[in-house]
């Protein structure tokens, strides 16, 4: 807009110093002189727009889970999920969820002990040791 008031040029021009396209330039134009600089005023990139809870509020909705990880208890993303969605009175997303403990600096990945499609014969089979390469070397590391 500075550039459209104080230089007045071609808005292709206009683009092209700015790296915007030239659509954009007329439709930033536009918007200002319908509505003034309230137009072309954002907030900027960034934030929590669209969160279910404040960030006070999901410590406090986080704080008994901590209390139990504390005694040794664990808790699982499906329990937490379904306390949150309980609360927020919808249903979330799974990574909504899996952010959440993380966001407040509690975040511990646990992997399963075996792939859910992988039968004891194929988990038996994964665990011998394995075939020499062609070095003859039993270690994979040599």
């Amino acid at each position: 807009m500075y550039r459209a008031l104080v230089d007045p040029r071609e808005a292709a021009q206009i683009a092209k110093h700015c790296g915007v396209s030239t659509a954009t330039v007329h439709q930033l134009i536009s918007a200002y002189n319908r509505r003034g600089v309230a137009a072309v005023e954002t907030p900027g990139k960034g934030g929590r727009r669209n969160q279910y809870l404040t960030r006070e509020q999901e410590q406090a909705f986080l704080a008994p889970f901590f209390e139990q990880a504390k005694v040794g208890a664990m808790a699982t993303a499906a329990q937490i999920k379904q306390a949150f969605e309980t609360r927020v009175g919808q249903e979330v997303a799974e990574t909504t969820i899996y952010r959440l403990p993380d966001r407040h600096g509690w975040r511990k990945l646990v992997p399963r002990p075996a792939h859910s499609k992988a039968g004891p014969e194929e988990q038996a089979t994964f665990k011998k040791i394995r075939t020499p390469g062609p070095g003859g070397s039993r270690d994979p590391c040599s």
